[in-house]
C-alpha cells in the first residue's frame, strides 16, 4: 500500500477529520503521521513526541474557544429565531479541569464559572487579585461548604463579585437563606438519566417537599439539579427539564427574586466514535419546552444556565504514550493477539479507564511502512493489573509492532482526555506525570515538565539531608 492509500485508509478506519466525532482537527499525512490542524497551522504530533517525549499531553485551547463559541452562538440564534424571553449563561464547572491555560481561555470566551471547593474560589480569588478577571463574570459556587468555603464566598461577595452560592445541605440552609446576597438551591431530581451517575448514591441538595417547606429566602435566584455525565438520550435531559420547571413555578410564586434555572452538566461527546446527541437539535428542544412550559404556566420564561464542562473541554487534549515493549497473548478465545506497554499509566493518566470503565479513540501517531493490523490489548507502566485498556470491543486494532525487530518507535494517541484526567490524576508506582505543552497560534509552550524522581520525592516528604 502506497502512502497516500494509507493515510486515507488510516483516517477512515480511526475516523479523523470528522466533525460528528470531534476529529475535524486531526489528520493524517500522506507519509503517515497524525497532524493536528489550526486553520493554517499544522502540528506534526509525531514530531512534537520525539522533541520534548513521551508521555506527553498536547492541550489545543483553540479547540475549546472554537466549541464554546460555536455552542453560546447556537444559544442565541435558538433565542432569536423562537423569540424566547429570557437569557442563556454558560458556566464552566472548574473541576473538569484547572489547570490555568483552560481556564483563561474559556474565561476569555466569555464564559462564567463555577466552583466546588474552597480551593476552585481561591482561584479564582488569585485572579482577581492579579487584575485577571472581567468583572462580569458570575461565580456558581456548588459541593459542601466549609467554614472557610462560606467565609471566601462572604469575602468576595463584598468585594464585589457576582458569587451565587447553590445551597446543598441543612447547615448551608441555615447560613445562606436570608443572604442579603443572591443564592440558588439545588433540588435532588427524583428522575434517572442513562449516564455514568449511581442516583441510589445522590447525597446532594434537597426534595421538592423538603424546598417548599423552607418557605422564603431573602434572595434567592437560581434552581440547580444535575442528573448525571455523559447522558446518553436526548430525552434524559429533557424529562429532568420538565419535572424542574414544574418545581420551579411552584417556588417562584413564594420567591419573586427567582428567575433562573440551572440544569447542570451531562451533555456527552463520543468517546467512542459513534453518533450520539446532536447538540444542535437538543438545545432548540430545550428552548422550546421552556417556552411552552412557562407559557402553559402564565410564568415569565427562565434564564437558563448549562454546565456542559467535559463537552468543552475533552476534544481539546490528546495524550500521547510510547510502546515500549510489546508480548503475545497465548489465550485462547482472546480478541487480542498482542500487549503493547506503553510508557505511562492507565491508573495515573487516565484514570476513568479503570474508575468508570471509560473507553477512548486511540490512534498511531505514525504508521510505518505497510505494517498490518492487529488487534491488542494497552498495558500502563504500574505493577497494577487494573493498569489495562482492553478497548471498545475487547481490544484495539493498531498496527502491527514488534519492539524486538523494528528499527523505528511507535507512539499512540489517546483521544479527548481534557476533561477530568488531570483532576483524578495519581502517582501509583511514582511515575511521574506526562509533560503538558500547548499548542496554539502556530507555537508549542511547555506548560508543565514532567515530574523528576527528586520533585516526586519532595511531595512524599523525601526532603534530603538525612531525613
Amino acid at each position: 500500500m502506497g502512502t497516500n492509500k494509507r493515510a486515507s485508509a488510516s483516517k477512515k478506519l480511526w475516523k479523523v477529520g470528522l466533525k460528528d466525532f470531534n476529529t475535524q482537527y486531526f489528520d493524517f499525512n500522506k507519509d503517515g503521521d497524525l497532524n493536528i490542524k489550526e486553520g493554517h497551522n499544522i502540528y506534526n504530533v509525531r514530531y512534537l513526541v520525539e522533541k520534548f517525549g513521551t508521555s506527553l499531553q498536547i492541550l489545543m485551547p483553540f479547540i475549546i474557544e472554537e466549541r464554546l463559541e460555536d455552542l453560546m452562538d447556537l444559544a442565541d440564534s435558538v433565542i432569536k429565531k423562537i423569540g424566547y424571553q429570557g437569557k442563556f449563561f454558560y458556566h464552566y464547572p472548574m473541576k473538569v479541569n484547572q489547570n490555568r491555560e483552560v481556564v483563561m481561555s474559556i474565561v476569555g470566551e466569555g464564559a462564567h464559572l463555577e466552583t466546588s471547593s474552597y480551593n476552585d474560589l481561591w482561584l479564582i480569588k488569585r485572579m482577581l487579585e492579579q487584575e485577571k478577571f472581567n468583572p462580569d463574570i458570575r461565580i456558581l459556587c456548588s459541593g459542601p461548604k466549609n467554614d472557610a468555603y462560606i467565609n471566601l464566598i462572604d469575602d468576595l461577595q463584598h468585594k464585589g463579585v457576582k458569587i451565587f452560592p447553590l445551597i446543598e445541605g441543612p447547615s448551608e440552609l441555615k447560613t445562606l437563606q436570608h443572604s442579603k446576597f443572591n443564592v440558588g438551591i439545588r433540588l435532588d431530581m427524583p428522575v434517572k438519566a442513562s449516564s455514568h451517575w449511581n442516583k441510589q448514591l445522590d447525597r446532594f441538595g434537597f426534595s421538592a417537599k423538603e424546598i417548599y417547606a423552607m418557605g422564603a429566602f431573602k434572595n434567592l435566584k437560581i434552581l440547580h439539579y444535575h442528573v448525571g455525565s455523559q447522558i446518553e438520550k436526548p430525552m434524559d435531559i429533557l424529562i429532568p427539564i420538565k419535572y424542574a420547571l414544574n418545581v420551579y413555578f411552584k417556588l417562584k410564586k413564594t420567591n419573586p427574586s427567582l428567575d433562573t434555572l440551572d440544569i447542570g452538566g451531562g451533555m456527552p461527546i463520543p468517546y467512542t466514535r459513534t453518533k450520539g446527541v446532536s447538540v444542535d437539535k437538543l438545545m432548540e428542544k430545550i428552548f422550546e419546552l421552556l417556552k411552552s412550559e412557562s407559557e402553559k404556566h402564565g410564568m415569565p420564561q427562565p434564564n437558563l444556565i448549562c454546565e456542559w464542562g467535559r463537552y468543552i473541554v475533552a476534544p481539546a487534549q490528546i495524550t500521547v504514550f510510547k510502546v515500549i515493549d510489546t508480548k503475545l497473548i497465548h489465550k485462547k478465545k482472546n480478541d487480542a493477539k498482542k500487549w503493547y506497554v506503553i510508557d505511562g499509566s492507565f491508573m495515573n493518566d487516565l484514570a476513568d479507564t479503570w474508575a468508570i470503565d471509560q473507553k477512548w479513540a486511540i490512534a498511531p501517531v505514525n504508521i510505518n511502512g505497510d505494517e498490518k493490523l492487529t488487534e491488542v490489548w494497552l498495558a500502563g507502566s504500574t505493577c497494577d493489573s487494573d493498569d489495562v485498556y482492553r478497548g471498545i470491543e475487547n481490544s484495539v486494532t493498531l498496527p502491527d509492532f514488534n519492539i524486538e525487530n523494528s528499527s523505528e518507535s511507535m507512539y499512540i494517541a489517546v483521544f479527548d482526555t481534557g476533561a477530568y484526567q488531570d483532576a483524578l490524576a495519581m502517582n501509583h508506582c511514582l511515575i511521574s506525570h506526562p509533560q503538558r505543552i500547548i499548542a496554539e497560534n502556530g507555537h508549542i509552550v511547555v506548560a508543565r515538565k514532567r515530574s523528576t524522581p527528586e520533585e516526586v520525592g519532595r511531595s512524599l516528604g523525601w526532603n534530603g539531608g538525612g531525613k
